[in-house]
């Protein structure tokens, strides 16, 4: 495990930003210590708080791309994402305060007993067959954790696309806030704006913004299409900073976890493997950097015989078990449903290698930008802090 990056918990993580952001906010709960970087006391003498998440933006991207002068001078430090680095996980973290291993999403794709069904858990529907329930009736179903803002003792709000703002998912995790839906990102900024304005009420605001995440996948990290939409953020954001003078709030923007390139050559295709996949109780869950396998306890020294023989140099191979244990998804108590939710062995990729399965009714499609692995450049986020 020496060549990886694991999450800090103890106060160097997302999960201690938004521990120091809820104490801050008047939250009882004290689950996990603040973030050494700004510790709540700092953030308390604000009247308003702004965290600011653009989905993709990790630190060697923002290090990599000098046309985000605004938000690079503001640069605080680096904060590491949680285990696995990716938006499923680490947006759940955002929006309850929680870490995996308490709130329990681990993933992309994720096998759940409740109702058991392999789903894709941000927009829940299923990876194979039909719906066994409406995505509506699911969460009271699959989560069982308040959010963030149900603890807090002000005003919040949460800012989000209008394609998920009022999906079932966000709509579970945004309990206790009011939601703002935008279309355009100027639109994101209006509404961030007036939500600012120094006479009004204390507020804690999170908005969400997923074009770089969007444009790094297809496209690839340093793609130019990536390049100009960070650009065009840092431009926008300049402009809030400007509007929000005199406001007393911090503004805080950070990221779920940041990228590297993963190329074809570097895909480990699960047809080409039919002995392994014949090994496999269900399909794969989790990511392509991180995959969760469930296998049948006869079959499990074969399995290991053949990851060892054929992947070794693209993957480690670990006992999900002790990926807990070792407090990678958080320390505890833990969720009851994650080991269910990581399967029996965990193919962590090495260097730049993928794993991907294809279900015979899925569409295929490639992904040339990746995360959820536990490299640096996926691992570590920038933490960009602004007194207005």
């Amino acid at each position: 495990m020496s060549s990886t990056l694991v999450p800090d918990y103890t106060g160097g993580s997302i999960v201690n930003l938004v521990q120091s952001i809820a104490t801050a906010c008047g939250s009882d709960r004290r689950q996990y210590p603040e973030l050494s970087l700004l510790p709540a006391a700092r953030l308390a003498r604000a009247r308003h708080l702004l965290l600011l998440v653009i989905d993709g933006l990790g630190q060697r991207t923002l290090a990599r791309h000098p046309a985000s002068p605004h938000l690079q001078s503001h640069l605080l430090g680096s904060m590491t994402s949680v285990f696995p680095s990716t938006t499923a996980s680490a947006i759940t973290t955002f929006m309850t305060g929680l870490a995996p291993a308490q709130h329990g999403l681990t993933g992309w794709h994720m096998h759940m007993d409740e109702i058991d069904q392999t789903l894709a858990i941000l927009p829940l529907t299923p990876r194979a067959g039909t719906m066994k329930a409406l995505p509506e009736q699911l969460p009271p179903l699959l989560f069982q954790h308040p959010s963030l803002f149900q603890t807090l003792a002000r005003e919040s709000w949460v800012v989000a696309p209008q394609s998920i703002a009022g999906s079932p998912f966000n709509a579970w995790h945004a309990r206790g806030a009011q939601t703002l839906a935008y279309r355009t990102l100027p639109e994101m900024i209006d509404g961030i704006a007036g939500l600012l304005q120094a006479d009004a009420e204390p507020r804690y605001v999170y908005a969400y913004y997923p074009d770089l995440d969007a444009c790094s996948h297809h496209y690839g990290t340093d793609s130019r299409q990536a390049r100009q939409t960070l650009a065009e953020f840092d431009s926008q954001f300049g402009a809030l900073t400007r509007r929000l003078r005199g406001s007393n709030s911090w503004l805080l923007v950070t990221a779920d976890h940041g990228f590297i390139d993963s190329p074809a050559r570097r895909v480990i295709d699960l047809d080409d493997h039919p002995q392994l996949a014949a090994l496999l109780h269900r399909p794969l869950c989790g990511e392509r950097r991180v995959a969760y396998c469930y296998v049948a306890p006869g079959d499990r020294p074969a399995f290991e015989n053949y990851v060892h023989r054929h992947l070794g140099r693209a993957c480690h191979l670990y006992p999900s078990e002790q990926l807990v244990a070792a407090g990678w998804f958080g320390p505890p108590p833990h969720h009851p449903r994650l080991a269910a939710r990581i399967g029996d062995y965990t193919l962590l990729m090495k260097d730049n290698w993928t794993i991907k399965d294809w279900l015979p009714e899925e569409k295929r499609y490639t992904m040339l930008g990746v995360h959820g692995g536990t490299s640096s450049n996926e691992m570590r986020v920038p933490l960009l802090a602004l007194r207005a």
